[in-house]
């Protein structure tokens, strides 16, 4: 038989006729549409619940609505006012400023245009509200006079330039702000003052706190995933319920419970009280602080390093220990240059698993972080909810996101994603 073919007898065909070669190709074209029907629904979950917050985060960071749509008027006359020439613009203009704040005011829009600069210029919310309720008395010119009567502010030529850069569709000021940057009034940039440079610090001590947890996580995982490995699977097994138990439990529990130990009064300092370690008026503040933060986010990821570590040690057979043994290595030697190395794939794979959790927790540092302990994640959350600077909460998150693609292809140029294993 060669090519399909039986000498003398023609090509192989089916029951029905069909060519073999073309009918096992149908086959393998059913097989692969239905798989590709089976994992539709995890697709369309990854797009909808993934992809497209992903999309939608990108693009308030840079959207700008707010003055374009419900400043039209003045926008338009705008145009043809030189900010660099430092005189402000001219009636036309303040007639369009007029005009919109009462329309605003009428629709009660005027508070969003208000808040949106508020983010670059303080005050400018309140400068909003309050010329737009006197705008609705002013009905003949000059209006540049009345607007500047109605508040000095309306004189400053930082609102107008404000108010020009900030009337294109899109901005990089969330950016800037999130970069601890800002625009000068001539269009430049330049570093925020120093009260008010935040951002970036909160960003490395976000990073630095993710690898210490991370390191301290290898350093009490490796051991427990050791005992794991090699105890007989009577007790493997009991200790696995031990270390999958806090699963089990609400995080938010574990985080209270966390302060009830580790406060001035807690249990921890009540214990090293009595026994004679710290005296009553010495207890440690172990709580709302990076210590905190250490030991209650260490204990709630360390199972996120046990499980991988575990899965990859008792894959190694026991018999390559004893190998180097009988050649004649120490129990520690044989350990670091047998035993060890084939673990680095675990180690890689808790790593990435610890360390992409810990840059992005939220709760936990919230809770028991206070001012020195919190992430940046917290400062993200704060104005999402407490501030309403979503184009800034979207610049902060797109700028973490970017960290962590950039430390994880770091990481597989150095290690390789390749060598991560989870068993």
């Amino acid at each position: 038989m060669t090519d399909g073919t039986v000498a003398n007898e023609g090509p192989l065909v089916t029951s029905d006729g069909r060519p073999l070669k073309q009918s096992l190709q149908a086959a393998l074209k059913q097989k692969r549409r239905q798989a590709f029907m089976l994992t539709v629904p995890l697709l369309a979950f990854i797009f909808i619940f993934f992809i497209v917050p992903i999309i939608a985060m990108l693009w308030r960071s840079v959207e700008n609505p707010e003055v374009p749509n419900y400043l039209p008027n003045t926008v338009a006359a705008l145009q043809s006012w030189d900010e660099a020439s430092g005189v402000l613009p001219g009636e036309d203009v303040y007639a369009a400023m007029v005009k919109d704040l009462q329309i605003g005011r009428e629709n009660r829009t005027i508070g969003k245009v208000g808040r949106r600069l508020n983010y670059e210029i303080p005050g400018m919310s309140s400068l909003f509200k309050g010329s737009s309720r006197k705008a609705k008395n002013m009905t003949e010119a000059p209006f540049k006079d009345a607007l500047i009567k109605a508040s000095k502010k309306w004189e400053k030529l930082d609102v107008w330039q404000l108010i020009k850069r900030e009337s294109g569709d899109l901005t990089a000021s969330y950016y800037l702000s999130a970069m601890d940057l800002r625009f000068t009034p001539d269009g430049s940039v330049a570093a925020q003052p120093e009260n008010r440079q935040i951002y970036i610090f909160l960003f490395q001590r976000t990073l630095i706190m993710s690898v210490v947890i991370t390191g301290l996580c290898i350093l009490l995982g490796f051991p427990i995933a050791y005992l794991l490995a090699t105890i007989p699977m009577r007790y493997a097994g009991l200790l696995m319920i031990l270390v999958l138990l806090p699963f089990w439990t609400s995080l938010l529990v574990r985080t209270t419970a966390w302060i009830a130990l580790l406060q001035s009064q807690g249990v921890i300092n009540d214990l090293l009280v009595a026994i004679g370690v710290v005296s009553d008026d010495g207890r440690l503040q172990l709580i709302h602080n990076k210590t905190g933060t250490f030991i209650a986010m260490t204990h709630i990821l360390l199972p996120f390093m046990i499980l991988p570590l575990y899965s990859v040690m008792k894959t190694i057979p026991p018999s390559y220990m004893r190998a180097a043994r009988s050649m004649g290595a120490t129990q520690w030697w044989a350990f670091y240059k047998v035993y060890f190395p084939l673990t680095l794939s675990g180690i890689g794979a808790g790593t990435i698993l610890v360390f992409i959790l810990s840059i992005g927790f939220y709760i936990t540092p919230a809770l028991v972080g206070g001012t020195s302990g919190t992430l940046i994640s917290n400062f993200i959350a704060n104005h999402v909810s407490v501030t309403l600077n979503w184009g800034l909460a979207a610049a902060l998150g797109t700028m973490l996101l970017a960290l962590v693609l950039v430390l994880y292809l770091i990481y597989d140029k150095i290690v390789g994603v390749d060598n991560m294993k989870m068993g």
